[in-house]
């Protein structure tokens, strides 16, 4: 039987996305569906006219899986269910977003997002009894139930690649560089990254730290002869005394940023080492897919057009196991995945004398 689908991506970008949009409609059209694409995430469905296409396998030439962002555009301030008028009042047009869907004839939806997008969807699923299905990606690696998300993979490679190119400056000038990742709440990016890259110092907001047990390890190393230091911080790490380091923008919104800028003056009083930081910011969400992230986009997208043909909705896809598998959206979404402070990558990164920073 012929079925309309619907897919759109909701939440930050990331690389990935894109390769992930291409297999759901390869995938659709050898089932014979059609497949129409929701612009701007679910703020597309609420404009008139909706910001609705149609999508074909003619339109993904090999040049879209290789690139970064979403051909569909994304948004991640605009929930229907707080949805932000023009008079500064917040309305609940969840209703107006359900009816639009059902008037496009749309059999089933794909929204590629996080867990606050899923939130949103699946809500928006349960009250308009639509058909829904789940695909994670998130530079931050914080969903449940899977391993890993699109997007992580290309994320940790950039921040690793800045690591090398942080190296050898450090060493010709003998200073310590500070590298402040992304991750939000999860401090995945700066695990992966700091071993893969070879940081002495690896801070994260799941581990309590103090700036004397970072100066320990650094003096430590200069003890040893070598005369630089790569310290990775996650944005989200507070100062010790607890507060969280936050930049506001126009318009009131505050946004994790600041730790690296907090630490460095400490870190040079404590060391007597010249200290510099970079922020990597946007730069790990830009650029083209890894070779993982298209392989990961690849199979989740088919999965997905999968779950639709039998009809099992209310799913999300996962990597689990070298296989990918299908688990319930409120499984996924029940809470974050974050770093556990005793789990394998930690043990990893203490047996080869990386410091979180919680010991003197």
């Amino acid at each position: 039987m012929s079925k309309t689908i619907a897919i759109l991506t909701s939440g930050g970008d990331c690389a990935g996305l894109n390769a992930v949009i291409r297999a759901v409609v390869i995938s659709a059209h050898e089932k014979g569906w059609r497949t129409l694409g929701i612009e701007t995430g679910t703020a597309g469905l609420l404009e008139t006219p909706p910001r609705v296409r149609d999508l074909s396998p003619d339109m993904f030439d090999g040049h879209i899986m290789r690139q970064g962002g979403t051909i569909l555009g994304t948004t991640n301030n605009r929930n229907p269910f707080e949805y932000p008028m023009d008079d500064g009042t917040v309305k609940d047009r969840s209703e107006e977003l359900i009816a639009v869907v059902k008037s496009l004839g749309i059999d089933a939806l794909i929204g590629i997002g996080g867990d606050g997008s899923f939130a949103i969807l699946s809500k928006l699923a349960a009250q308009g009894g639509l058909n829904f299905i789940g695909i994670p990606k998130t530079i931050d690696n914080d969903v449940n139930e899977t391993a890993v998300s699109v997007g992580f993979d290309t994320a940790v490679a950039v921040a690793t690649e800045a690591l090398d190119r942080l190296q050898p400056t450090a060493a010709s000038h003998d200073r310590v560089m500070i590298l402040e990742v992304m991750g939000r709440d999860a401090g995945h990016i700066a695990l992966h990254a700091g071993i893969a890259g070879g940081a002495d110092v690896i801070l994260l907001p799941e581990i309590a730290y103090s700036v004397e047990a970072i100066a320990a390890q650094i003096n430590e190393i200069k003890n040893e002869g070598r005369n630089f230091a790569l310290v990775i911080v996650s944005e989200a790490v507070k100062n010790p005394d607890g507060d969280k380091l936050e930049v506001v923008y126009h318009g009131g919104e505050k946004r994790y940023g600041g730790i690296g800028e907090y630490l460095a003056p400490k870190i040079a009083a404590a060391t007597g080492s010249e200290t510099r930081v970079t922020v990597l910011g946007h730069v790990q969400r830009g650029g083209s897919p890894t070779y993982n992230d298209r392989l990961l986009a690849a199979a989740f997208g088919v999965k997905a057009v999968d779950l639709i043909e039998a009809e099992n909705y209310g799913r999300m896809v996962a990597w689990r196991n070298r296989s990918v598998i299908d688990v319930p959206i409120e499984d996924a979404i029940k809470a974050p995945n974050i770093v556990q402070s005793d789990g394998m990558l930690v043990h990893t990164a203490r047996a080869l004398g990386i410091s979180f920073g919680d010991k003197e």
